[in-house]
């Protein structure tokens, strides 16, 4: 497939006889709602019919919350090797929580699609919040650690789940080790069963990087004791940060150049972020807060407010500016050409694939990209 940048000038139907295909074909890949309004610097993805190509496997994996839209989900599995359900949390003595939402329909339609459904564990508190107290408890309890995993492969057993994820942010420095060893006794109990475990990784680009976010983080420990792991490679720019790229590509080569040296390149997966942020200006520390999109959605966005969408060639990710009631505005999000830049990366390294956070919002663009560049392993 060829990636298309819009000029000024362009429409649906002249883009479309560019390239000999159908101008609703166009429409179709790249959400294009009529009366098929344009973004001057939109990136569209055109989708012709190429000779058979080969194609490197990848696996792919996509978090999503029990109560993702139907018509998402369903478009979606085709795309995936596996699904994270958002997700399980426990009590300092190792008693699971589920989600609010049943999960029952998402594991389901999982199988029916050949898609394996993984419980996401993670030590959230009551408000919703990554606790390390709670981190702290079930790593360093052997009795509450053995509880909970007990009890979460009761209920994986119980409601067809046939993977682990373990997401643990904010480990306190002095429970590097114990995490590390409490992801390794979940794999050992795991094994037997034929479930794999894999574990989010902070995106850290040095071994004695300082930040709570990243040195309880131990990733040649972490990436010894699980089966694969997740590099949670966005968030650069964030909801409560200055305006930027959240994943930049930089910045993002210089997380998988330090990643690989540490864990085998069959074991990882790079994050690709499924969403952008819209900042008002000026961005003020300890005020702003930036809303979060979706990719379609910011093109929406420019359109609406007749928005030229640039594109940053460091970054290698696309962003506008535009002003309303009064606000001016900058948004940064992912386009087709971002996420080739990460498939190339992907490919240039070995990686064993990725993990988008999150599938939520559909981004139709994107994995007809993803299938038109990789083939999609199956266990």
């Amino acid at each position: 497939m060829q990636i298309y940048v819009v000029k000024e000038g362009d429409t649906l139907a002249r883009i479309a006889d560019i390239f000999s295909v159908d101008a609703e074909e166009v429409a179709y890949a790249n959400q294009i709602l009529f009366p098929y309004r344009l973004a001057v610097g939109q990136a569209l993805l055109i989708p012709e019919q190429n000779q058979a190509q080969e194609k490197r496997i990848a696996h792919v994996n996509g978090y999503a919350y029990p109560y993702i839209r139907n018509e998402v989900l369903m478009e979606t599995l085709p795309y995936l090797t596996d699904i994270s359900v958002f997700s399980y949390g426990f009590t300092t003595s190792g008693d699971l929580v589920p989600p609010q939402t049943d999960d029952s329909r998402m594991i389901q339609e999982a199988w029916n699609h050949q898609v394996t459904p993984f419980l996401v564990l993670t030590p959230f508190d009551q408000t919703g919040m990554f606790n390390n107290y709670l981190i702290s408890a079930i790593t360093n309890d052997q009795t509450a650690q053995q509880n909970l995993i007990d009890q979460m492969f009761a209920i994986m057993e119980e409601k067809g789940f046939a993977g682990i994820d373990i997401d643990f942010e904010y480990i306190l420095p002095q429970d590097r080790v114990a995490y590390a060893n409490f992801v390794a006794n979940v794999r050992a109990q795991a094994a037997p069963k034929g479930y794999p475990v894999s574990v989010a990784l902070a995106p850290k680009t040095s071994a004695n990087q300082k930040g709570v976010l990243y040195e309880g983080k131990d990733y040649k420990l972490l990436g010894a004791a699980a089966d694969s792991v997740l590099l949670m490679t966005y968030e650069w720019g964030y909801t409560y940060g200055p305006p930027m790229a959240v994943a930049p590509i930089n910045k993002v080569r210089e997380v998988v150049e330090y990643a690989v040296t540490e864990i085998p390149t069959e074991k990882i997966d790079l994050g690709i972020p499924n969403y952008g942020y819209d900042w008002t200006l000026p961005f003020v520390q300890g005020t702003s807060k930036a809303r979060t999109i979706g990719n379609v959605e910011a093109v929406e966005i420019a359109i609406e407010n007749n928005a030229q969408i640039q594109f940053d060639q460091t970054a290698m990710s696309p962003f506008f500016r535009y002003e309303k009631d009064g606000e001016q505005h900058e948004v940064w999000f992912e386009d087709v050409r971002s996420i080739r830049e990460k498939f190339h990366l992907i490919e240039e390294y070995g990686l064993r694939g990725m993990g988008y956070w999150q599938i939520m919002k559909l981004f139709r663009a994107n994995w007809l990209l993803l299938a038109d560049t990789f083939e999609i392993v199956r266990r």
